[in-house]
């Protein structure tokens, strides 16, 4: 079997002034090699779910397992390493470090993941160079267009050759060009070995993954896959 993420009866409430269950007993498996878009309309819990999928947040019931291995949400240390080295996570914002130039960005996550300093700078270089940046190396985020600055947000998430990457609206803050550019280079990372997931409220790019996946009401309501 090809399933790397289970989730099993996962539940997420938030409470401040009353109980708010975001997330409602979702039962999923994905597999390797696809790639899955996840709509829904806004507080339907997409990035909620992500959150938890990339270990960031915790349920509040029931569990994630990863290659059948069930995480253990306290183990905070633990769960911070097997990220840096298994999962690259794309936001709409690209939240680089705005006093860092693009090869820093994705340097300091290579180091993150325990690479030493020659390593990371030359996996750094390299997948920079992969998305079209070599001459914007020495650029910092001011210096960047959108669409430059959201392929460098992809190369932090990818310069370590996560099994698993998340994408939070990556399209969002984009024109319609640019958008369509950035799911592309996304959807060149692919391959037998790697999972993508990706929120979205584009349905033109939604319905170009392998797996449409409908929240509603903190659930997976319905799915649409292509095999």
């Amino acid at each position: 079997m090809n399933n790397i993420i289970e989730l099993k009866n996962l539940s997420k409430s938030f409470v401040e002034k009353k109980n708010v269950k975001v997330l409602k007993n979702i039962n999923y498996k994905f597999k390797l090699g696809k790639i899955y878009s996840l709509m829904g309309p806004s507080g339907s819990g997409k990035s909620t779910l992500l959150n938890i999928i990339s270990l960031i947040d915790r349920p509040s019931f029931g569990l994630i397992k990863f290659q059948n291995n069930s995480i253990d949400f306290n183990k905070n240390q633990e769960n911070d390493l097997f990220r840096a080295n298994n999962i690259g996570i794309i936001y709409q914002q690209d939240n680089l470090l705005p006093d860092f130039t693009a090869l820093e960005n994705v340097y300091l996550a290579c180091l993150a993941a325990g690479n030493n300093k020659e390593d990371a700078q030359k996996k750094a270089k390299n997948i920079l160079k992969k998305v079209g940046l070599s001459n914007r190396l020495e650029h910092y985020p001011n210096e960047l267009s959108g669409g430059e600055k959201q392929r460098v947000a992809i190369s932090r998430a990818l310069v370590n050759e996560p099994k698993i990457i998340l994408a939070d609206e990556p399209t969002g803050s984009l024109d319609k060009k640019t958008s369509n550019e950035i799911f592309k280079l996304l959807k060149k990372q692919i391959n037998s070995n790697r999972l993508i997931i990706f929120a979205t409220h584009n349905r033109f790019l939604a319905n170009k993954s392998d797996c449409l996946l409908e929240m509603v009401d903190g659930n997976i309501k319905s799915t649409n896959v292509r095999v």
